[in-house]
């Protein structure tokens, strides 16, 4: 279903105009530099194709051949060169091993174009033999056109151009091309043949190998596959030595999803980095939320458009209002992979498929839970999954983030599922920690508390909210009313103590929250020397408080359970937004006169 989807997406996108997309047998890479030849394959130039962004040197995508797996990935052998591009120590040979691999090069060529009568594929052939009898010419042709620093920095990607030939490329000359071509079907003729498991063709070569993958967060930096079978102990019986027909898929098949999964893992606007799930997704037919706005807006990180994601979220909450989704993006069926890296392979994480008329209101939903009342004007008021996760990583590094969370959390958002126990425990913990209940934390705890309620009481509306945005004065849970306790004890001690460095919270939160009986007498002592500080209005405002937020207690439980630690955090966190939006005399207590 998967790779069948893949290929269907790539048949759309090569009926584009404007599609980016690249042919079978190609594939499009960064350029950094263009050797221009004469005829003789003399060279007369070396021009430079990137740019700088960011301090960093950027080179232009290009239309190159893609001869198969070995030499894009570039194993340490120094033997498997691309044809007619590849980085300077191919090219030109210099750098560790750059004889065997300027070899490598040539030997490419000559496989490719046997008897070469491309005029362009000619003069790359001289230009190669006079740098192997003479190889201080590499150097010195750096140096001549100002590119040693860059040379030394980097092994930058080269290709070849005829200085008659204006901007094109030898690799894109039409006789080049169709040697290619007709060099490529040739090889093709020997293939092992079968059904294809994607297509279902029957009698088609089969493919050896699988164009490596590339843009998979942490996989390997030369590329890894979906499809593999690089050890005997993964081959079928009998089928060593013929792995083409142990997962039998077509040579134009296989070519073809690789080149989709390449092309969406490249676009910023199909691809965003969920955890160590590299997601990405695209639909059947144009819409707005395929077009406008995207997947990447409501659960990525724009750094060049912070408010793109709000605008993304508002859109889509007035599109379901009152059923204002229009009717043509309905039956619009999208499709998300989640992809992450395993050793040389890449495993799938979830894969779904579902209209816009089902994933759109998951998404809104996604949001609507999530809301809650803000620490700061500056809190994000539709928080990115990138900014939620980092906020439940240890020293907020999204390489601490358990591995599988991201990847059944995202799956969760979309399929409209309760939230994996993970993320509460990811939650509970952070809080518990640091000592620090933060707007980002809350959001996800009063999410994953009301999806919970949901799962549990089936008979509910899917909007249905157990916890409110905002503090709920009726909500009886009675670890939420130990959270607004402790919120409001502590809040009791900092007015007695003004400018005091540690409150009640730094040394008891995570006793409080966990084994409430073992603390709360103590600090309700504490509390009554901290009230005697205070004047008898703010002193009698937190006594009749204290005394609402008791009234449904019986008793103080010996243990919280993991969802009722999110509760306390979550009643914690309300009561303090509380206190702080509050603009009447117990705001700010003044404290008795000695």
């Amino acid at each position: 279903m998967i790779l069948q989807e893949l290929v269907r997406f790539y048949e759309r996108q090569r009926n584009l105009q404007d599609s980016d997309i690249a042919p079978p047998g190609w594939i499009r890479r960064p350029l950094d530099y263009i050797i221009v030849l004469r005829d003789d394959g003399q060279c007369v130039d070396l021009q430079p194709l990137f740019t700088v962004e960011n301090g960093k040197r950027v080179g232009r995508p290009e239309l190159l051949p893609s001869i198969g797996k070995q030499a894009l990935k570039h194993t340490n052998s120094g033997k498997d060169a691309n044809l007619l591009w590849d980085n300077a120590s191919f090219v030109l040979g210099v750098g560790n091993r750059g004889a065997m691999k300027l070899e490598s090069f040539i030997q490419t060529i000559n496989h490719w174009f046997p008897g070469a009568t491309d005029v362009g594929v000619r003069a790359v052939g001289l230009f190669l033999r006079s740098l192997q009898t003479d190889p201080a010419k590499a150097n010195a042709l750096i140096e001549r056109f100002s590119a040693t620093a860059d040379f030394d920095d980097r092994d930058p990607v080269l290709a070849f151009r005829l200085a008659s030939d204006g901007p094109i490329n030898v690799h894109e000359r039409e006789t080049a091309r169709r040697d290619y071509a007709a060099q490529t079907a040739a090889l093709l003729v020997d293939a092992v043949r079968g059904r294809c498991l994607v297509t279902g063709a029957t009698d088609v070569p089969l493919a050896l190998n699988e164009t490596v993958l590339k843009g998979v967060w942490n996989s390997q930096p030369a590329g890894a596959n979906l499809v593999s079978f690089n050890a005997a102990a993964f081959i079928s019986y009998g089928k060593l030595g013929r792995t083409e027909e142990i997962a039998p898929v077509g040579s134009s098949a296989s070519a073809v999803y690789s080149t989709s999964l390449n092309f969406l893992l490249a676009s910023p606007r199909n691809r965003v980095q969920v955890g160590d799930a590299s997601t990405v997704f695209w639909a059947d037919s144009p819409s707005r939320f395929d077009g406008e706005f995207t997947l990447a807006d409501f659960f990525g990180e724009n750094k060049d458009d912070p408010g793109r994601g709000v605008r993304a979220v508002q859109a889509l909450f007035e599109a379901l209002k009152g059923g204002q989704l229009p009717v043509a993006e309905r039956d619009v069926q999208f499709f998300v992979l989640g992809l992450a890296p395993n050793a040389a392979r890449i495993s799938v994480r979830f894969w779904l498929r579902a209209p816009l008329s089902e994933l759109a209101p998951r998404i809104a939903q996604h949001f609507d839970d999530l809301r809650i009342v803000r620490c700061y004007d500056s809190d994000p008021v539709t928080p990115s999954l990138f900014r939620l996760l980092r906020d439940l990583a240890l020293q907020r590094k999204l390489d601490n983030v358990p591995p599988r969370l991201a990847g059944e959390w995202m799956r969760a958002i979309l399929e409209g599922l309760p939230y994996p126990a993970l993320l509460l425990n990811a939650a509970v913990i952070r809080c518990k920690a640091e000592q620090d209940v933060t707007y980002l934390r809350a959001a996800v705890l009063k999410a994953w508390l009301n999806r919970d309620h949901r799962r549990q009481h089936r008979h509910l509306p899917a909007t249905y909210s157990h916890f409110k945005e905002t503090l709920d004065m009726q909500q009886t849970d009675v670890a939420y009313r130990l959270g607004r306790l402790f919120a409001v004890l502590e809040r009791i001690q900092q007015q007695a103590m003004p400018g005091i460095n540690a409150t009640i919270r730094d040394r008891y939160y995570g006793a409080a929250s966990t084994t409430p009986v073992a603390v709360f007498t103590t600090l309700l002592r504490l509390k009554n020397a901290h009230l005697k500080k205070l004047a008898d209005g703010p002193a009698a405002y937190f006594e009749r408080l204290i005394g609402e937020v008791l009234e449904p207690v019986t008793d103080f439980p010996r243990q919280l359970t993991l969802p009722d630690q999110g509760r306390f955090a979550l009643g914690y966190y309300h009561q303090r937004q509380a206190f702080f939006a509050r603009k009447d005399a117990a705001d700010t207590p003044t404290t008795k006169e000695e």
